[in-house]
């Protein structure tokens, strides 16, 4: 089971939580939400809650929490500029389905 960062995205977390000064990592998970079932969220993480699944990935910590890892294992997250757009982007195997907007996906 793994969670990863892409460099790009890794550079931008780490730049964030500097300018934050505080932070243990970035939480990752999904929710019931969408057209299509499940959302992506995404937290910077203050403190470990004590059922976090820990990854590392260039330097940054990924928290994962047990019920949401089904759904995201082996995902990487990438940070991308698109003309003036610019977020990051879910590279997940999981997905069998996305919604046309991009929001949810179904696995």
């Amino acid at each position: 089971m793994a969670i990863s960062l892409s460099e790009n995205a890794a550079k931008h977390v780490q730049n964030f939580m500097s300018k934050r000064g505080k932070g243990v990592g970035l939480r990752i998970g999904v929710r019931t939400s969408g057209c299509s079932g499940m959302a992506y969220k995404l937290e910077f993480a203050d403190e470990l809650n004590s059922e976090d699944l820990q990854f590392q990935s260039h330097g940054v910590t990924l928290l994962v929490d047990p019920q949401s890892l089904p759904y995201i294992d082996g995902i990487e997250l990438d940070y991308t500029r698109e003309g003036l757009n610019e977020g990051f982007k879910f590279n997940n195997p999981n997905v069998k389905s996305e919604c046309g907007c991009g929001e949810s996906f179904n696995v």
